[in-house]
């Protein structure tokens, strides 16, 4: 019984060993590869920035149509840094259902319109008092008062940078 256990530690130390080369030698080629160019190393972070870019002028897009529908307290924030969750939130407050709603609808039709995109999941709509939009880079929340002040969202995430918006 000692062999085979012996055995079978021996064969698992081995397996997990193998697995242990094959997941550095996957990470050391993809995210940590000191062999990369400078070159690629640029290229990669330029492409980086550019995604940064279009997530924050996707942002603005939902702010402004937000503010079409004359939301209000329309707030930015670059959550990109300290979460995984999307690059950036857009929070905006409608006083009643409808305009809720009404807000949430302009703002997919003005991205679908300038950005060719559909929101990946949208929350709330039925019930109108927090929609969600998430569309992954960018996640956009529509609150009633209530809700806002309850959940208190900027506060929660208050260790992310707020982008400036000025409604026109």
């Amino acid at each position: 019984m000692k062999e085979f256990i012996g055995v079978f530690e021996q064969g698992n130390q081995d397996l997990m060993s193998e697995q242990f080369k094959i997941q550095s030698s996957s990470v050391g080629s993809e995210a940590f590869n000191s062999n990369e160019t400078d070159a690629n190393a640029s290229a990669r972070l330029a492409v980086n920035a550019d995604n940064q870019e279009a997530s924050k002028e996707l942002a603005l897009t939902a702010a402004r149509a937000a503010d079409d529908r004359k939301a209000s307290d329309i707030v930015l924030l670059q959550v990109g840094e300290v979460s995984y969750l999307a690059d950036y939130f857009a929070i905006a407050t409608g006083f009643s259902r409808v305009q809720v709603r009404a807000i949430a609808q302009s703002i997919e039709q003005q991205v679908e319109t300038k950005w060719q995109r559909l929101p990946l999941r949208v929350e709330g709509k039925a019930e109108g008092s927090w929609v969600l939009l998430d569309y992954g880079d960018v996640i956009i929340h529509i609150l009633l008062p209530p809700e806002r002040e309850f959940y208190n969202l900027e506060a929660f995430w208050g260790h992310a940078e707020k982008i400036d918006f000025s409604a026109l």
